[in-house]
């Protein structure tokens, strides 16, 4: 069970800390003291548990809730304070927990074994096969439960992603040949194929999917029957949601857009792949775009930088994340984070494409440089001028 801190105190944050570690059941991966930094990191790394501070200056505690939860509906909420005055909103709000300071180890172990049961209640759930980023077997539904597989050859491994991309069609032998064991000769290649599938078929029975290899005169089809496939299951919640996006359209797609975890099997890099990857990765990029810009519409910058810093985080070597977050940034008046990304950006470029930035894009953060120069001088003449006064 992972969980992020927010509080403005850093005492209280680091006492929190200390306490939670010495319990020993939950791990931390972050805390901030900046209630919007502390959203963003929210929905950037998904926590089991967000604790959580009700009294910020500029933002309450119970609206930061709101808005984690409306990114992240089954996440859990701990209120950490010491006014007792927002219980009822709390409760409201359906928090796990409402802890009063200065937190008492007895109390905070209630709270965490509560938070366990929560966490481990099992719901109903699907097989389901993955292909985004790398091929794994799961229970898809609340809770998702990976199986672990161990494949007999990394050869057994690939076909098995090649009749799941041609799910639902006849795959020819020889064309199985001539893609897998071209090297090898006629009577020693259709040996390594029988027996390649031999082994699938072996490990699918014994993780209990569901999923038919028929042999045909001259081909194999590979048939999903009740088990999911994280391709169709992503791609059917897409369809009708191409054109704008609401909010209640959001909601929905939230949970199906985090479904792509990278590229289709990226990484194993199958050549034959390429084309699907492609057009898969363009899709996700056209869905994250029109749900950050809606995102922007309403004034939520801080979701769609984390938005676009997941798709930094999955897909590195696409310059457009850069751009879009310079931009955000700026709307912001976050010069530092502007010029973290810039700085990434060039780096990014010259290893991987030995090439630098757009002009239009140089010319842009030349831009913002120079007005925050001119405007650090107003601010210095001003202060001169007070002085002298």
């Amino acid at each position: 069970m992972t969980a992020i801190l927010i509080d403005h105190d850093v005492l209280a944050l680091n006492v929190l800390e200390e306490k939670l570690i010495q319990n020993g059941k939950i791990e931390i991966i972050g805390k901030y003291t900046n209630p919007y930094q502390g959203l963003v990191e929210s929905v950037k790394n998904q926590p089991t548990v967000v604790f959580l501070e009700i009294e910020f200056a500029g933002i309450s505690g119970i609206e930061l809730a709101k808005q984690i939860q409306k990114e992240l509906p089954d996440i859990k909420i701990v209120f950490v304070t010491n006014n007792d005055s927002y219980a009822v909103d709390a409760f409201e709000l359906k928090a796990a927990d409402y802890i009063m300071k200065p937190v008492q180890v007895k109390r905070l172990s209630e709270t965490i074994n509560r938070l366990l049961e929560l966490t481990n209640k099992k719901t109903e759930s699907c097989p389901m096969v993955c292909c985004f980023h790398t091929i794994k077997f799961i229970y898809y539904g609340k809770d998702i439960e990976e199986i672990e597989v161990k494949w007999r050859t990394a050869k057994t491994k690939e076909l098995f992603a090649y009749l799941i991309h041609h799910r639902n069609q006849s795959i020819r032998k020889d064309v199985l040949l001539e893609l897998f064991w071209n090297q090898e000769d006629l009577k020693s290649g259709y040996s390594q194929l029988y027996t390649a599938i031999y082994h699938i078929r072996r490990m699918l029975q014994s993780i209990g999917f569901n999923i038919t290899i028929s042999s045909l005169e001259n081909s194999y089809r590979l048939e999903l029957n009740d088990v999911l496939l994280d391709v169709d299951v992503w791609e059917k919640g897409m369809e009708g949601e191409t054109r704008y996006v609401t909010r209640s359209r959001f909601l929905k797609q939230r949970k199906i857009l985090d479904l792509y975890k990278g590229d289709f099997v990226g990484e194993e890099d199958y050549p034959w792949a390429e084309n699907e990857r492609k057009r898969l990765r363009a899709l996700w990029l056209s869905h994250v775009k029109k749900m950050a810009d809606y995102m922007i519409y309403n004034e939520n910058r801080y979701e769609a930088i984390a938005l676009y810093l997941r798709v930094q985080k999955i897909l590195p070597y696409q310059e457009e994340s850069y751009v879009m977050l310079m931009q955000l940034y700026d709307a912001l008046g976050d010069r530092y984070s502007v010029q973290e990304q810039y700085e990434k950006l060039k780096s990014m470029l010259k290893e991987e494409y030995d090439t630098t930035p757009d002009k239009s894009i140089r010319q842009w953060y030349q831009q913002r440089k120079v007005k925050q120069i001119n405007n650090s001088g107003i601010q210095a003449e001003r202060y001169l001028t007070l002085e002298y006064k």
